[in-house]
């Protein structure tokens, strides 16, 4: 397990807390980031500190991100030029224009930006298609409309279909998830993504199909919310393996 600390203490923090106490390994918590404001909600549980140079000063080796898009800009670079490796729960974030590129710039030698699972399964069969002939990929999220704000409730209807970067810059809120498929598989703008309202649906169903020279899949996840209604209970999970396990991929080279 390796010495890492937290950005934010929302939702996906306390649940990967709440797993890692569990299984006794809390210690490997170096310490959190969290705004001023809202230092009470941790302190005295671990070292808590409101600013990212405070943060590193601590020595993580990974540093988790669980504070939503606008952290991953505000605190990234710092993270990774320091040595540690970043791992992102706000992937969609680094669909923004020159984003990505200006991380791994930041990064000293061997520091990466780290991509969990998160809420999706399949993961692993896209980065090994890759290197296969992977040729198309295409990602539909389906909710109820009661999740879309605005959307009429009495029929399906499909809200967006695109390329996974313009998901991401039009629907941040549900931007993660694709952008996770895009990055383990063709990139942003060959990715598509297809965002769907059905008032049928029981829950947030996520489908990923794929296809190219090594045949085809299709993986379904159906994954309940965490306390947040906008996080599954499978991001902070998937985080937990990527610390404790390694279960995560490195962001691959972007252009911008």
């Amino acid at each position: 397990m390796r010495r890492f600390a937290l950005i934010g203490y929302g939702a996906i923090a306390e649940e990967m807390v709440r797993c890692l106490g569990t299984l006794d390994e809390l210690p490997a918590l170096a310490g959190v980031l969290v705004r001023r404001e809202r230092r009470t909600r941790v302190a005295g549980r671990f070292s808590v500190v409101s600013d990212v140079d405070a943060l590193m000063a601590l020595r993580p080796e990974v540093v988790a991100e669980c504070a939503g898009h606008g952290a991953v800009g505000e605190f990234g670079a710092r993270v990774l030029e320091r040595g540690a490796h970043l791992l992102c729960a706000s992937v969609g974030a680094l669909a923004a224009p020159g984003l990505a590129a200006r991380l791994a710039r930041a990064a000293v030698a061997g520091a990466q930006i780290l991509i969990p699972s998160g809420a999706i399964a399949g993961v692993d069969g896209l980065l090994a298609a890759r290197s296969a002939g992977l040729q198309r990929v295409t990602y539909t999220s389906i909710k109820p409309p009661a999740a879309w704000a605005g959307m009429p409730a009495d029929r399906r209807e499909v809200l967006f279909e695109g390329s996974a970067r313009e998901a991401a810059l039009r629907y941040p809120q549900n931007a993660n998830v694709g952008a996770t498929v895009a990055f383990a598989g063709l990139g942003l703008d060959r990715t598509t993504v297809r965002l769907v309202s059905d008032p049928d649906a029981s829950g947030p169903l996520g489908i990923i199909e794929a296809e190219g020279d090594f045949g085809r899949m299709r993986f379904e996840i159906l994954a309940y919310a965490s306390r947040n209604p906008k996080t599954s209970t499978l991001t902070a999970h998937s985080m937990v393996m990527a610390l404790r396990e390694g279960m995560a991929f490195a962001l691959p080279p972007q252009d911008s």
